[in-house]
C-alpha cells in the first residue's frame, strides 16, 4: 500500500512538470498499458512491487492530468479579455482590503452579457478612484453576498522569472481560470450598475467564509492598531495575509514560517484538546459508554474537531495531511487496526494527491510531508534514554538536518538559527499563543486577544534577537537537481540508526550541495537578464567577478514590489549576495519603485541614478552619486558606459522631464554592445542620434532594450537607424493599460528585421555573450509548464 500510494503521489508531482498536457489517446494507451501490467503483477509474485509501482505511477499521472484538462476547460476566451461584461455570482472567499479596494474570489452563476464565455471561478479587484470617465467607490463586500457586477477580464497571467513565484500555477490550483477587475458598471445608460442582490446566499462554503470573516473583523477590533495583530488573525482564521510582509521576512529567517499559519501541529494540538475533552466526559456516562466505547468517541471527537479548525483555517495543505492522518488513525481505531506510522503518512499522502493533484506544486506539500516522516524517522530510532528533552532535541536534529536540502532546493536560503528560534518558538505558538487566539475569537473578551498579543510581543523580540546575528541565514545560490537528491540521500543515510562510523559517511553526499559553486560567466563574458516585472524594467548584468543591476521594476503596494517579489529571489537563486553597482534610471514607480527593497535586502556598494539628492532611494544607499554622459569602467573584460544625460541636463532653466533624464547606458563583451534605453523618448533619441553621427557617441549595439516599453513617443526611424539592432527587447506587462508597444512602433521594429522578444510574451529574457555568438534563454520557453501563458 505505502509503495503504491507513494508511487501515485509521483505520477501526480511528475505531471505537473510538462509542458504540454497528454492528449485524451495518450492517456487511454496509458490506462491499458497499465491494466496489462496489473494483470501480470497478479501473476507474478517476484515482480508483483515493481510492476504495482509502475501502474500506480501511471494512475496518479493519468488522473492529475484528467483534472488538468478538465479546469483548463473552463478558459476565458481571448476574444473577451478586456471587454465590459455584467456578471452575477456571490463572493467567494474572504475579501481582502488593500491600499486602492479589496481583492475577493468570485463565483459566477449569471452571464447577464449575452453570448459571454465566462469562467465560473474568478479573482476581482474593486479599485476606488477614477475610472471610465467617473469617480469610482468601493462599496463595502462581504463573504456569501451575490452581486451583480460589471467587469474587465483577462486570462491568469503572471511574471515569468528565474527563482520566482509562479503566479499562474496558485491560481490554477485554486480553480482561478481569469482575474480582473469591476468597471463603473452602466448605470447612466441603462439604470443599472454594481449592486448588491443578497446579503447572504446560503452555502457551506459561504457559511464558512462568513464566519471567517466575522472572527477577524472582531480580532481586529479587539487589537485595533497592534503591531501584531495580523499574527492573531492567521493563527485564528488562517488568513496569512493580514501578516506584514516585514514580519514574513524574519519569520523565514528565522525558520518559524511555519507555525505563523494554520501548521499540522496546530491542527494535531487541536484535534488532541477535543478528544481528551470528549474522552473525559463520555466516560463518566454510563448509557454512553455502553453504547460506544470511549476511545471510539474520542477518535470522532478528534476527526470532528479537526475537520472544523481546518476549515476555519482556509484549508491549506498542512492543514489537509494532518486531518487525513487523524483520520486514518481514527478509522483505525475503531476498526480495532493499529498500522505503522509511515502506513498512515502514505495514506494521507494519497488523499491529498487524489483531492488535489496540483498540491505538489505547493512548498508547504514537501515541507508538511517531509517534516512528518522524518519525525517518524527519529521516533523509530532505539535509544536508551527516552526523556522528553532528548526526545525533542533528536527531533529537532532529525527536521533540521533532513528538511535543509529541500529548503535550500526551494528558498535558497536556510536559517542556521531555525533549531534556536524553534525551541521557543514551537512550545510558545503551538501552546499558547494559538489557544489564545482560538479562545479570543470564540469569546468576545478583549483581554484574552490582548495577552496573546503581549506574548507574541516578547516572542517576537527574541526572534529579532536571534536575526541580528550574521551567522543567521545560510544563503547560496539555486542547487541543481542532483545535487538536492543527493544532499536528501545523503541526509537520510546520517539519520538511520546505524554505527556512527557508517552514518557520518552521509555527510560527504551532501558536500556538493554546500560547496558547489554557482554557476558565473567567464572573464569577458557577460550574461543579462531582463526581468519579467510586469509593466516595468529590472535588468541584472553579471561578469565573472561583478553584478550590476539597471533599475528596479515597479512598486505594487505598500508591502509588494518587484524588487522583493523579483529581483532579490531572482539575485539569491543566482547566487549574487552583492551588487557591485545599482542603476535608478529616472524617478518612475516602474523603473524606482522596488529599489529600496533590493537595497535594504542586498548590499550594494554603490548607486548611479538621476535622481535628487533628497530622494528616499539614495538616502537608502551607502554612496550615491549622479550617471553622467562620460563615465565608463571595466569589470573583467567588459565595458560598462554610460552615454546620457548629459552634465548640463541636470542645470537646465526647464527642469526636465523624468524620462528624459533617463540615464542610457551601453554594455560590450568580445565586441558585441547591448544598448539599456530606460524611458528615453523622440528629444532625447534626437540628441543622442544627433552625438553618434558627429562621432561623439557610439550607438550601434546588437540588442537593444526598447526605449520607454515600445511607447509611441519613443523608437523614431532615426535613432532605430543609428542602433541597427539586431534584436529588440520589450520590457512590457501584459495587458498594460498605457498599451506598450505602440502598432505603429512594433511594425517599426518589425519592419527593421530584428528578432523581437517581449517580456510578457516570453519571460524573463537572458542574454549569454561569449566570444563565438550570443546565446538567448527566454524563461517562458526554457521552463515551460502547461498552465502557463503562450
Amino acid at each position: 500500500m505505502r509503495v503504491f500510494l507513494s508511487c501515485f503521489a509521483i505520477g501526480c508531482a511528475l505531471l505537473q512538470m510538462q509542458a504540454s498536457l497528454p492528449g485524451f489517446g495518450a492517456l487511454a494507451a496509458t490506462l491499458t498499458i497499465s491494466m496489462v501490467l496489473a494483470a501480470l503483477g497478479l501473476r507474478f509474485a517476484p515482480a508483483r512491487a515493481l510492476l504495482l509501482g509502475v501502474v500506480a505511477l501511471a494512475c496518479g499521472w493519468v488522473w492529475a492530468a484528467g483534472f488538468a484538462h478538465w479546469r483548463l476547460s473552463d478558459a476565458l476566451p481571448a476574444a473577451w479579455e478586456g471587454r465590459d461584461v455584467e456578471i452575477a455570482g456571490v463572493i467567494s472567499s474572504l475579501p481582502q482590503p488593500f491600499e486602492r479596494g479589496v481583492r475577493f474570489e468570485f463565483a459566477v452563476d449569471t452571464r447577464l452579457t449575452p453570448g459571454a464565455a465566462i469562467p465560473q471561478h474568478l479573482l476581482l479587484s474593486w479599485y476606488g478612484g477614477f475610472g471610465a470617465g467617473e469617480m469610482q467607490t468601493v462599496a463595502p463586500v462581504r463573504a456569501g453576498e451575490r452581486w451583480r457586477l460589471t467587469v474587465r477580464l483577462r486570462k491568469p497571467h503572471g511574471g515569468a522569472n528565474p527563482h520566482g513565484f509562479d503566479y499562474e500555477a496558485w491560481l490554477l490550483e485554486r480553480g482561478i481560470r481569469a482575474t480582473g477587475y469591476v468597471r463603473p458598471g452602466s448605470a447612466r445608460q441603462e439604470g443599472l450598475g454594481n449592486v448588491r442582490l443578497d446579503g447572504f446566499v446560503w452555502s457551506a462554503g459561504s457559511v464558512i467564509d462568513r464566519s471567517r470573516e466575522v472572527i477577524r473583523a472582531r480580532l481586529q477590533a479587539a487589537l485595533a492598531d497592534a503591531p501584531y495583530a495580523g499574527v492573531i488573525v492567521a493563527l485564528a482564521v488562517g488568513d496569512q495575509r493580514a501578516i506584514d510582509s516585514s514580519d514574513w521576512e524574519l519569520f523565514t529567517r528565522t525558520g518559524v514560517g511555519h507555525l505563523m499559519s494554520i501548521s499540522g501541529l496546530h491542527v494535531t494540538m487541536i484535534a488532541s484538546l477535543g478528544a481528551w475533552l470528549v474522552f473525559a466526559l463520555w466516560r463518566r456516562s454510563e448509557p454512553l459508554m455502553l453504547w460506544l466505547p470511549a476511545p471510539k468517541a474520542a477518535a470522532a471527537a478528534a476527526v470532528l474537531t479537526a475537520l472544523l479548525y481546518c476549515l476555519l483555517a482556509g484549508w491549506g495543505v498542512p492543514a489537509q495531511r494532518t486531518l487525513y492522518m487523524i483520520g486514518v488513525a481514527a478509522w483505525a481505531i475503531w476498526r480495532g487496526w493499529f498500522g505503522a506510522g509511515s502506513r498512515v503518512l502514505a495514506i494521507a499522502l494519497g488523499l491529498v494527491c487524489l483531492l488535489d493533484p496540483w498540491a505538489p506544486l505547493s512548498a508547504g506539500f514537501w515541507l508538511s510531508f517531509g517534516a512528518v516522516a522524518l519525525l517518524l524517522m527519529a521516533g523509530n530510532t532505539r535509544h536508551a534514554s527516552t526523556h522528553w528533552f532528548t526526545t525533542a532535541v533528536r527531533a529537532q536534529l532529525a527536521i533540521t538536518l533532513g528538511l535543509t536540502p529541500l529548503t535550500l532546493a526551494l528558498f535558497g536560503q536556510v536559517s542556521l538559527a531555525g533549531p534556536l528560534a524553534n525551541a521557543v518558538a514551537i512550545p510558545v505558538v503551538s501552546f499558547i499563543v494559538t489557544p489564545l487566539a482560538l479562545a479570543a475569537a470564540l469569546a468576545p473578551v478583549d483581554a484574552v486577544a490582548a495577552l496573546a498579543h503581549w506574548v507574541v510581543e516578547w516572542l517576537m523580540a527574541y526572534l529579532d534577537w536571534l536575526n541580528g546575528f550574521e551567522w543567521a541565514v545560510w544563503q547560496r545560490a539555486e542547487p541543481p537537481l542532483w545535487a538536492v537528491l543527493l544532499a536528501i540521500a545523503g541526509a537520510l543515510w546520517c539519520l538511520i540508526p546505524w554505527p556512527l562510523a557508517w552514518r557520518i559517511q552521509g555527510v560527504a553526499w551532501m558536500m556538493p550541495l554546500v560547496l558547489l559553486p554557482a554557476p558565473r560567466p567567464a572573464a569577458g563574458n557577460l550574461w543579462l537578464t531582463v526581468l519579467d516585472v510586469g509593466q516595468g524594467l529590472a535588468i541584472v548584468a553579471r561578469t565573472a567577478n561583478h553584478a550590476l543591476l539597471y533599475d528596479a521594476g515597479p512598486r505594487y503596494s505598500p508591502d509588494a514590489d518587484s524588487g522583493n517579489r523579483v529581483v532579490v529571489p531572482f539575485l539569491r537563486g543566482a547566487g549574487v549576495n552583492r551588487l557591485d553597482g545599482m542603476v535608478i534610471t529616472h524617478d518612475d514607480n516602474d523603473h524606482s519603485g522596488g529599489a529600496q527593497s533590493v537595497l535594504r535586502a542586498v548590499p550594494t556598494d554603490w548607486l548611479a541614478t538621476s535622481l535628487n539628492a533628497g530622494h528616499p532611494v539614495r538616502e537608502a544607499a551607502a554612496t550615491s552619486h549622479r550617471c553622467t554622459a562620460g563615465q565608463h569602467w571595466d569589470w573583467d573584460g567588459v565595458r560598462f558606459e554610460v552615454l546620457h544625460p548629459q552634465e548640463g541636463d541636470y542645470q537646465a532653466e526647464v527642469p526636465k522631464r523624468d524620462n528624459a533624464l533617463s540615464c542610457v547606458m551601453r554594455l560590450t563583451a568580445h565586441g558585441r554592445s547591448v544598448l539599456l534605453t530606460a524611458d528615453i523618448e523622440a528629444d532625447v533619441e534626437a540628441r543622442m542620434t544627433a552625438g553618434a553621427l558627429a562621432g561623439n557617441t557610439a550607438l550601434a549595439s546588437e540588442v537593444m532594450i526598447a526605449p520607454h516599453h515600445g511607447s509611441k513617443t519613443s523608437s523614431t526611424p532615426g535613432f532605430l537607424q543609428a542602433v541597427q539592432p539586431g534584436m529588440i527587447i520589450i520590457p512590457v506587462g501584459y495587458r498594460n493599460r498605457f498599451r506598450h508597444p505602440a502598432p505603429d512602433v512594433l511594425q517599426r521594429y518589425r519592419q527593421s528585421t530584428a528578432s523581437i522578444l517581449r517580456t510578457d510574451a516570453d519571460g524573463a529574457v537572458t542574454l549569454r555573450f561569449a566570444a563565438a555568438a550570443i546565446e538567448v534563454e527566454t524563461y517562458r520557453s526554457s521552463r515551460a509548464r502547461y498552465w502557463h501563458a503562450r
